[in-house]
C-alpha cells in the first residue's frame, strides 16, 4: 500500500529535479551593496591612538547636546580618543597592500592587533579608498564549533550519527545546488520548494532510519503535512496581502532579480522551515506505534491509535512552543524595537514585517499539529496489516496467551521441555515447579519431598 504511493512520488521528485535543475545561479553585475560586493581577507598589523578632533575636523562642530544618540556621537567624534588601525591585505590580487582605517570611540567593533578581518573591495574608488573593513573573519571559530558538533553527534549516535551528518550534507547540497539557483533562475518558488523539500525528506529519513515500512510511514506522514502547509500558506499569504519584500535583503533580491515572485519565496521559506521539525514529529510518532505493537502484539489499530495519540499530545505541546519561541528568538531585535516605539500590540501585529512571521509560525504549527494524528493513524493501520497478532513471534504469542489464560482462570497449555529442566512436564500434564529436578516435585504422592517414591 505504501509502496504504491511512495514509488510514484519518488519518481516524480527525480523528474522534478531533472526538469528544474538550474546548473548555477545566473550572473549579474555587482551592486556593492550588502553581501553583493567583492571581499578579501586582511589582518590588523598595528593599532595607534589618535586624536579624534584631528581626523574629524571636516565634520560639523557639535552643539554639546548629548540627549540624543546623534549628539553623543558628535561630541565623541570631537573630544574622544580614536584609533588608527594599519591593515594588510592577505588575499586577492592586491595581497600585502597596506591601508589605514580610523575607528571612532563609539564604534561597535574596536580593532586589535593580529585580528583577522573581512574587507570590501571597490575597484572604481580612489586607490586609498578601495578597501574598507566590513566584518571580522570568523571562519576558524565556526570551523571549531562545527567540528565539535560533528564529534558529539558521532560519539553519541555512532553509526546513526554518521548517517545523520551525511544526510545533513545532502540537505545542504540540495539547498545550495538546486533550490537557491532554481529560484534565482526564475522558476516558481513554490514548485522548487516542494520538489527540493521532498528530495531532502527522502534522503534524510531513509539515510538516517533505513529503508523500512516504519520510515516509509514517516515519509508519507511528512508529505501529507507538507502539502497541508503549502495549501494553507498559499491561502493565508494571499489573503493577508503579504508581499514577502519587507527588509533590505529581500529588497536587494527583488532589485537584482525582478522576475522572482517574492510572495512565493515567502511560502517556500515556510515549507522548508517546517520540514526539519516535521521529520522529528513523524518519526517519533511512527516509532511510538511500532514499539507499542511490539510490546503487545494483540493491540488492534484503534487501541494502537489511542495509545500513541496520547504520546503525540505531549509532543504537540512541546513542539508548538519550541517553534513559536524559535521564531520569537530570531525576531527578538525587531520585537525590542517595537517595544521601544511603544506601539500597541494590534499595530505591531498588523505591520507586514511582524504579520509575515505570525503567518509563518502559525501555518507551520498547524502542519505540525496535523502531522501527529495523520502519522499515528497511518502507522497504526500499516503495522496492524503488516504484523497481525496470529503471526507474531512465538515468544510474544506465548506471553499473550498466558496472560489471557490467567485472566480467564484456565491453565495455559504447556509445551514440551527438556527432561531435568525447570518447568518440564510430568506424565499427568502438570509442569514441574521451577528450581526442582524432574521426578522430585515435592508434591505428596508424586515423588520427591516427604511423599512416597513411585514404584518402578
Amino acid at each position: 500500500m505504501i509502496a504504491a504511493v511512495l514509488i510514484p512520488f519518488a519518481a516524480a521528485v527525480v523528474v522534478g529535479l531533472a526538469v528544474l535543475w538550474p546548473g548555477s545561479a545566473p550572473g549579474h553585475e555587482r551592486t556593492g551593496v550588502g553581501f553583493d560586493r567583492q571581499t578579501e581577507q586582511a589582518v590588523v598589523t598595528r593599532v595607534d591612538p589618535i586624536d579624534c578632533k584631528s581626523v574629524n575636523s571636516a565634520q560639523v562642530p557639535p552643539t554639546g547636546d548629548t540627549s540624543t544618540p546623534q549628539g553623543r556621537a558628535a561630541v565623541a567624534a570631537q573630544k574622544g580618543d580614536c584609533s588608527k588601525a594599519t591593515i594588510r591585505i592577505t588575499s586577492g590580487p592586491h595581497m600585502d597592500r597596506i591601508f589605514a582605517e580610523i575607528v571612532q570611540p563609539d564604534a561597535s567593533r574596536q580593532l586589535e592587533r593580529g585580528q583577522q578581518l573581512v574587507v570590501a573591495y571597490a575597484p572604481d574608488a580612489p586607490r586609498d579608498l578601495q578597501y574598507s573593513v566590513i566584518d571580522v573573519n570568523r571562519r576558524f571559530p565556526l570551523a571549531v564549533v562545527a567540528g565539535v558538533f560533528a564529534l558529539v553527534v558521532v560519539l553519541v549516535g555512532r553509526m546513526r550519527g554518521v548517517m545523520a551528518l551525511i544526510a545533513l550534507a545532502a540537505s545542504f547540497a540540495v539547498l545550495t545546488l538546486f533550490i537557491l539557483p532554481a529560484i534565482l533562475e526564475g522558476s516558481n518558488p513554490l514548485v522548487v520548494a516542494v520538489v527540493g523539500a521532498s528530495a531532502i525528506m527522502l534522503v534524510a529519513l531513509y539515510a538516517c532510519h533505513g529503508i523500512t515500512a516504519r520510515t516509509s510511514v514517516a515519509v508519507l506522514g511528512t508529505l501529507i503535512s507538507l502539502l497541508l502547509i503549502g495549501l494553507l500558506g498559499s491561502v493565508f499569504i494571499d489573503w493577508a496581502a503579504l508581499s514577502g519584500n519587507t527588509d533590505d535583503n529581500t529588497g536587494l533580491i527583488h532589485g537584482l532579480y525582478p522576475g522572482i515572485d517574492m510572495s512565493g519565496l515567502l511560502l517556500a521559506g515556510v515549507i522548508i522551515g517546517s520540514l526539519g521539525v516535521l521529520d522529528d514529529v513523524t518519526v517519533t510518532q511512527t516509532s511510538a506505534v511500532w514499539e507499542l505493537r511490539q510490546a503487545d502484539p494483540g493491540m488492534g489499530p484503534r487501541a494502537l491509535y489511542r495509545a500513541a495519540i496520547r504520546i503525540g499530545r505531549d509532543h504537540i505541546a512541546s513542539v508548538v512552543n519550541t517553534l513559536v519561541l524559535a521564531y520569537a528568538g530570531a525576531a527578538l531585535p525587531l520585537l525590542l524595537l517595537f517595544s521601544i516605539a511603544q506601539s500597541g500590540m494590534g499595530t505591531v501585529a498588523n505591520s507586514e514585517l511582524v504579520a509575515e512571521e505570525i503567518v509563518r509560525t502559525l501555518i507551520g504549527s498547524i502542519g505540525l499539529v496535523a502531522s501527529v494524528p495523520v502519522t499515528t493513524a497511518l502507522a497504526a493501520l500499516v503495522v496492524s496489516a503488516d504484523r497481525p497478532a496470529d503471526r507474531a513471534s512465538p515468544d510474544l504469542a506465548e506471553g499473550t496467551s498466558g496472560r489471557a489464560a490467567e485472566g480467564s482462570g484456565v491453565r495455559p497449555p504447556h509445551t514440551a521441555a527438556e527432561p531435568g529442566r525447570a518447568g518440564a512436564p510430568i506424565p499427568d500434564g502438570r509442569p514441574v515447579p521451577d528450581g526442582r529436578p524432574a521426578g522430585r516435585t515435592g508434591l505428596p504422592g508424586l515423588g520427591g519431598g516427604k511423599g512416597r517414591r513411585r514404584k518402578r
